[in-house]
Parts: structure tokens; C-alpha cells; sequence
């Protein structure tokens, strides 16, 4: 088999146009690659400078009371890591800066697609464009006529009267397309490891993500080959391999992704935004003195503190308000965003199992969540930036609330020093080991395919099949 492949890549070679070719190829994803992590780096430069900016006016705040610069809040900026340069997944979509203030959870905001002037159908170019859609479909033509042109020119027939079995040929000729895939990966690899942040979560990512379009390589070279040992001739071939490519990667994935948004819906952002405002108007309302529930707070604190008015409280009321409504506020946002991160998270295990049928979905799956740009990642973030917020307004509000001052001292200030003294919103990328669950699914369908794949060409070429 070694002589089989060594002998097809001396065929290759000596291709001009296969030279030709493999240069561009090559050319292009260097320069691909290179101009993403660029961009990348420029994109992490301005969020750098604009979260230090933030935190500088922050911190150089003037002396207020702790409830207005709860109004006056601060920004959370999403943590772009450099492997968004490989695939920006739905980082163009969702966003990556949230305002985060008192009374009210914010959407995320200033997506890339929002601002951009048009948004190709196949997202923006990057290293995943290329390695999802051209390079297979380099692959598909270099495979596709390994063996019908070998059968068409009766080289086979000679071939298998030398003892040559058609399903070790078969193999031969698959793997040596499917080494030459792998290398145009690695070259993609190669250029992301050298121009990267050097560090163990980067390595680890990018060693599953080379898994991942290595087994899907392997099973769209087999599958051409497997078509072109069956079929008559290159035409046939041809016709067959593309019309499952091009099921796998435009029907199938708009078919059941609308599928999965049917069985397992989620409420409309009018609805929930209505239906968010509605519960949250039944809690605690820190504006409204008059409000039955403040009543209740407020004998509460007289009963604990043994006094008779607000005015005899040692601590000042109003913080102590706003924050029971900022409590309240959180079981709210927690029972909505919960029902929701449940129903995304239905969604994506159902669209995971489309891999079974669909090897391209579960690439795509794969390829987004190692490199840290898929709705499982977005949702931490949006996690992680809500604790910030809740913890921001506590502190806030506790020292409005026991700082010193009295009830209804709206004048009561504090200086840039307690500002100072409140923890920046820091927010970095999981370690893969943590979410590594959530990708099983997409490797065991790949892994599934690539052993259906060989089973397939060892049962199914035979001498038969020689025309």
C-alpha cells in the first residue's frame, strides 16, 4: 500500500497543474490566515484600549452617591482570544460589549455583521472558509477519478492481474489525497501556532480542531474514492460526490436547524423582553415610596433595628431597597435566561445529532466551540458578565446602604477611592477541559462516519465492480 501511495503522489507531481494549484492553495491560506489573526489582534488592541478607558472613567468618577453610579454603570467587553482569527463562529452576530448598570440586564450590542455594509452568505473570510468549503472541494476533484479513470483506461484490470485487491487500491488512493488534505491543514495550523499567543489552551484547542477536519477530510475523500471504485465512469463519479457535498453543506443544515427551532423554540425577543418587564414590576420598586412590598421591608428593618422611623435606622433604607430590587430583579432574569440557555441548549444537542446523517454539521459544531466562538461560549460569557453585574451593584448598593449615611440622604456622596477599591470585570476563555462535553457528540459522529466510511470500502469493492 506505501508503493501504491508513494506512486500516486509521483503522479501528482509531475501535474503542473496540481503544482499550480497546491501554490495558490497554499499562498492563500498563509495569507488567510495571517490577515485574520491581524485583524484579530487589532480587534483585541481597540477592546484593550476601550476597556482601559472605561475603567479609567470609572475610577476617576466624581464624588456621587453609590445609587447614581449604579445608573451610571460600567461596560463588560467580550474576550475575543486569538483562534476567533480561525473561526468567528457567531462573534460577527451576537456582539461582544454589554452595558452593565442597576434596574435593568442589558443585550449585548455592536456585532461586526450589524455594522458591516453587506454580509456574504458564508460569513466573513477565514481559515475555517477555506478549510469547510474549498479545500473539500479541491479534495472531491482529486478523488473523484482515482479509480473510474483507472478503469476507464483498463490500467485496473492490469493492476488487479498483478494481485493487487481492489479495496487495498481503493484505500491507497484514498489515503494518499487524504495525506495531501492534512497538509494544507497543517499549514493553516502551522501559521495560527507560529503567529499565536504560544500557551497550553491554545495547543490543546487546536489539537482537537485538527482532529475534527482531519476525520471529516478523510470521510469526503473516501466517500470520492468509494464513488469513483462503484461508478461507471468520471462523469458518475462526479455527479454523485457533489451532489452529497452539496446536500451535507447547504440542504441539510438549513433543513434541520429550522427543524430543531420548531420542536424546541424560543419565545420572540418582544415576548420576552414583555414578559421580563411584567415580573419584574412585581418586585420591589427602590422609586416608588409607596409601593406594599417597600411597607413590608421597611417594618421589617424597624422590627430588627428596634426603632420606630426610618429616620432612627442606623443604615440608610434606600440602599437597602435597591438592592432587594436588584434580588428580585435576578430570580426574574434567572428563571427567563434559564428557561432560554435550556432551550439553546435542547437545540444544539439536537442539531448535534443531524451529524449522524450529516458529517459537515458536526465539523461545524466542532470547529466553532474548540475555537471558542459557539453559542456554548457566549452563553458563559453572558453569565460571567451578569455576575459582574450583580456584583457591581451590591457593592453599590451596600455602601449606600450601611457607608454611614441616613435615609433619604440623596446628597450623601462617596470619592474616587471607593470606586478605585471596586474589582474590574475580568472575563477569559474556559479551558476546553471544562466544555469538552458538549463537543463529544460532534467527534463521536465524525469518528462514527470515518469507521462507516472504511467499513463501507471493505465490504462493498470487489472484483465485481471491475467494468
Amino acid at each position: 500500500m506505501t508503493n501504491i501511495i508513494l506512486n500516486e503522489w509521483k503522479i501528482l507531481i509531475r501535474d503542473r497543474l496540481f503544482i499550480y494549484s497546491t501554490v495558490l492553495f497554499s499562498l492563500s491560506l498563509v495569507v488567510v490566515v495571517l490577515l485574520g489573526i491581524i485583524q484579530n489582534n487589532n480587534q483585541r488592541l481597540y477592546q484593550t484600549k476601550a476597556q482601559k478607558h472605561v475603567r479609567q472613567q470609572w475610577e476617576n468618577l466624581e464624588a456621587m452617591n453609590p445609587h447614581r453610579a449604579a445608573h451610571y454603570g460600567s461596560y463588560a467587553f467580550k474576550n475575543m482570544n486569538i483562534l476567533n482569527s480561525m473561526d468567528s463562529g457567531i462573534n460577527d452576530i451576537t456582539g461582544n460589549v454589554i452595558k452593565l448598570e442597576g434596574h435593568v440586564q442589558n443585550e449585548i450590542v455592536y456585532s461586526e455583521a450589524s455594522q458591516s455594509l453587506s454580509i456574504s452568505k458564508f460569513g466573513k473570510l477565514k481559515s475555517s472558509l477555506l478549510l469547510q468549503y474549498v479545500i473539500p472541494l479541491f479534495l472531491i476533484f482529486l478523488a473523484y477519478g482515482s479509480l473510474s479513470t483507472e478503469k476507464e483506461t483498463q490500467r485496473l484490470k492490469l493492476l488487479m492481474f498483478q494481485g493487487m485487491s481492489l479495496t487495498k487500491l481503493t484505500f491507497a488512493k484514498s489515503l494518499s489525497i487524504w495525506l495531501y488534505g492534512l497538509f494544507l491543514l497543517a499549514i493553516t495550523i502551522i501559521i495560527q501556532t507560529i503567529f499565536s499567543e504560544s500557551n497550553l489552551e491554545i495547543f490543546k484547542r487546536l489539537i482537537l480542531v485538527t482532529i475534527s477536519y482531519g476525520i471529516y477530510y478523510y470521510v469526503i475523500v473516501s466517500l470520492a474514492t468509494y464513488f469513483s471504485a462503484r461508478l461507471k465512469n468520471n462523469t458518475s463519479a462526479l455527479s454523485s460526490i457533489l451532489a452529497v457535498w452539496i446536500i451535507w453543506t447547504i440542504f441539510l443544515p438549513k433543513i434541520w436547524g429550522n427543524t430543531v427551532e420548531k420542536i424546541y423554540p424560543l419565545p420572540s425577543r418582544q415576548k420576552f423582553k414583555a414578559i421580563m418587564k411584567e415580573e419584574r414590576s412585581k418586585g420591589i420598586d427602590g422609586h416608588n415610596p409607596t409601593d406594599k412590598r417597600r411597607e413590608e421591608l421597611k417594618e421589617k428593618y424597624l422590627s430588627e433595628y428596634e426603632v420606630d422611623s426610618l429616620k432612627n435606622l442606623p443604615i440608610n433604607f434606600d440602599g437597602i431597597v435597591m438592592q432587594e430590587d436588584e434580588e428580585y430583579g435576578n430570580i426574574v432574569w434567572d428563571k427567563h435566561f434559564g428557561s432560554n440557555y435550556n432551550i439553546l441548549q435542547k437545540q444544539k444537542f439536537l442539531y448535534q445529532i443531524s451529524g449522524f446523517l450529516n458529517p459537515f454539521a458536526s465539523l461545524q459544531s466542532a470547529s466553532m466551540g474548540f475555537c471558542g466562538t459557539d453559542m456554548i461560549h457566549h452563553l458563559d460569557f453572558l453569565k460571567k458578565s451578569e455576575d459582574y453585574r450583580r456584583y457591581l451593584l451590591k457593592t453599590l448598593n451596600d455602601k449606600h446602604a450601611y457607608g454611614g449615611s441616613k435615609t433619604g440622604d440623596w446628597k450623601w456622596t462617596v470619592d474616587s477611592s471607593f470606586f478605585k477599591s471596586v474589582n474590574d470585570f475580568s472575563y477569559k476563555t474556559p479551558k476546553i477541559e471544562n466544555h469538552i462535553n458538549y463537543y463529544l457528540m460532534d467527534l463521536t459522529c465524525l469518528v462514527w462516519w470515518g469507521i462507516f466510511i472504511t467499513i463501507m470500502i471493505r465490504f462493498n469493492t470487489n472484483k465485481d465492480l471491475v467494468v
